[in-house]
């Protein structure tokens, strides 16, 4: 009979690789970093327009990113509501200077053009001015979007308001509900306003900081300043012109959450808004 301790030695030695093999497979692979995007498009749509985005990203970073797209507004605003804490968001103004005060999120890139909307009109019908608005149907993106945000600041009496209709599932959406008569008006980004030259501008928005790129605090800084970089050389890549033409814009800049201070304040009318903290 063998020594015990040589075959306590022997079962040692196979064991050790099985335990070594297990240890591996449980080994953390590299996190996937969840990429919000407003609902702008259905979610299929978006996930075509946004995959040229990721895999740029993806390209450039050596990270992998997961698009995180909702049905409608409602859903958005009640998931940031919620505190929903996606790593990456790209979104307006108004929802990224919410982030920033109430959540901490950085804000890395911005769409250099700024965010203004259009509101559009057939001639006819834009000659009688805002005023020639009230009480005919005039289509937006829903509540809370800056489109949205944007129109009720142009109609502040409460007894002189058109018939916002939110029935668009795109912002293109509106300019074709125009064209089929019926609305009277559209509420869209202006780089969508300047395709349709036989519509008339009735009116446009303030201009804001254009839309931006945002990260959690969770996020770590160097995966943080990876992200920015691509973002800035995006549009040094030929490849990434199909990126930027479908995002109606040219180029991304540095983006500070000092430019975006006070834009909060448009989304204080919607129902569940609570001011971050001082």
């Amino acid at each position: 009979m063998k020594n015990p301790a040589v075959r306590l030695l022997a079962i040692l030695a196979t064991a050790l690789p099985l335990v070594g093999m297990a240890q591996d497979s449980a080994a953390p692979t590299d996190p996937t970093f969840r990429f919000a995007v407003e609902p702008a498009y259905p979610p299929s749509q978006a996930r075509e327009v946004y995959r040229p985005l990721l895999e740029y990203l993806t390209a450039k970073t050596g990270r992998k990113f997961e698009l995180v797209a909702v049905r409608n507004y409602h859903f958005y605003w009640r998931d940031l509501q919620q505190h929903a804490d996606p790593d990456f968001v790209f979104e307006e103004a108004h929802f990224t200077d919410y982030r920033i005060q109430r959540d901490g999120y950085v804000p890395l890139a911005r769409k250099s053009e700024p965010a203004v909307y259009v509101l559009m009109a057939s001639p006819d019908v834009a000659d009688e001015g805002l005023a020639g608005l009230v009480g005919r149907a005039v289509v937006s993106m829903p509540a809370p979007s800056l489109g949205f945000a944007a129109l009720t600041e142009l109609y502040r009496n409460p007894v002189a308001q058109p018939e916002i209709r939110s029935e668009a599932s795109t912002w293109r959406d509106g300019v074709e509900m125009v064209f089929s008569g019926d609305a009277a008006a559209a509420m869209v980004p202006e780089f969508i306003a300047q395709q349709y030259p036989n519509l008339v501008e009735v009116a446009r928005s303030k201009p804001l900081p254009g839309a931006a790129v945002s990260a959690s605090p969770k996020v770590p800084e160097d995966v943080r300043q990876a992200v920015r970089e691509a973002l800035l050389q995006i549009n040094e890549d030929p490849s990434a012109f199909e990126v930027l033409a479908e995002l109606g814009m040219s180029a991304f800049v540095p983006a500070s959450a000092a430019e975006y201070r006070g834009k909060h304040e448009l989304l204080s009318g919607f129902f569940g808004y609570v001011p971050p903290k001082p």
